[in-house]
């Protein structure tokens, strides 16, 4: 744990250099190889996403300086920034840039949950996203497409999404991968007509089939995600 010696002198105003330094500074190796195992560029410190979030409560919102952060590529820094950025302050190309220049995942995450949800153009996104070759813009439309069908609130065509997941997840780069299963999975979850065709896919492209489990956990194959989904649910 970290002290909170470490924390008190971080205020507003802040440079970008002294935030880097205490970022730097509460640093831990183990998150470091974690992060660097599940795909994070060299360009980090292994802040735990904990301290992060203290370090951003302390700082509070500052639009400007969360652009600086971003800036710097460093992973921390880029988790920080989602953190005090203003989204509605963001332009839609620039939520664009910005989701095209991500490094890995927790950053795309983040991104997506804080930034990209908070904006009122992220359904524009969402649809150009969705036709994008680059894999983090396309992660964010699968994930966005995913929200919708989680929630009720999709317009489009499911059994035509369907055809797209079965044709195009075989061979879609592992980032996009994540968020196109988590597309099949919901359909299969809340949409009972589509259900067998869902766990069919799934079950044809085996993705995450050898998924390491925890006892209690339900893994990503959609076969038995979906099961134990619509068994939970009654």
């Amino acid at each position: 744990m970290v002290g909170m010696l470490k924390f008190a002198r971080i205020m507003g105003g802040m440079t970008v250099n002294e935030i880097l330094a205490t970022l730097e500074s509460l640093g831990d190796a183990a998150r470091r190889a974690h992060n660097t195992k599940a795909g994070a560029p060299d360009n980090q410190f292994g802040v735990k996403l904990g301290d992060i979030r203290t370090v951003a409560k302390k700082i509070k919102t500052d639009h400007e300086l969360a652009l600086k952060l971003w800036e710097t590529g460093n992973v921390d820094a880029q988790l920080l920034a989602t953190l005090i950025i203003k989204p509605k302050s963001l332009s839609a190309d620039q939520v664009d840039e910005l989701t095209r220049s991500v490094t890995c995942a927790q950053v795309a995450d983040w991104l997506n949950s804080y930034v990209v949800a908070e904006h009122p153009e992220k359904e524009t996104l969402r649809e150009k996203w969705m036709k994008a070759k680059d894999r983090w813009a396309a992660r964010a439309g699968w994930n966005f497409t995913a929200s919708r069908v989680n929630k009720g609130t999709h317009d489009f065509d499911l059994s035509a999404l369907l055809d797209r997941i079965e044709k195009e997840m075989p061979k879609a780069k592992p980032e996009v991968q994540w968020t196109m299963n988590n597309t099949l999975a919901a359909i299969g979850i809340h949409h009972p007509e589509h259900r067998q065709r869902a766990i069919a896919i799934g079950a044809k492209i085996g993705l995450y089939q050898d998924w390491p489990l925890s006892k209690g956990c339900i893994p990503p194959y959609v076969p038995v995600w979906v099961d134990a989904m619509v068994k939970r649910q009654g």
